[in-house]
């Protein structure tokens, strides 16, 4: 199978998921639980998408300047700083993380 025949089969795949979930009956949509879980999907897809960021490299797990901004960031977001406060602050982090070391 070539890559265009990858791209139109998978194009037709997310359309298909997309049909399918606005053929879901309001009345289960209208629960609390799924309400609660569709509103933490994303953040839990991103979370992990960050992990796996700042974590991995390859196949390794590493422990470099980007896990010490992601712990400063964590602190910020913990004290309620403001959203610019917590990038500006992992970044400067992660800058001096890998000054020093």
């Amino acid at each position: 199978m070539s890559v265009w025949g990858a791209v139109v089969v998978a194009g037709v795949g997310c359309y298909l998921l997309k049909l399918a979930g606005l053929s879901v009956p309001a009345r289960v949509l209208d629960r609390p639980v799924v309400a609660r879980v569709a509103d933490l999907i994303p953040v839990a897809l991103l979370a992990a998408l960050v992990a796996v960021q700042v974590a991995g490299d390859g196949q390794a797990l590493v422990a470099d300047a980007r896990l010490l901004g992601l712990g400063a960031a964590v602190v910020l977001l913990v004290l309620r700083a403001p959203f610019l406060l917590v990038v500006f602050g992992a970044a400067v982090v992660a800058a001096l993380a890998r000054l020093l070391l």
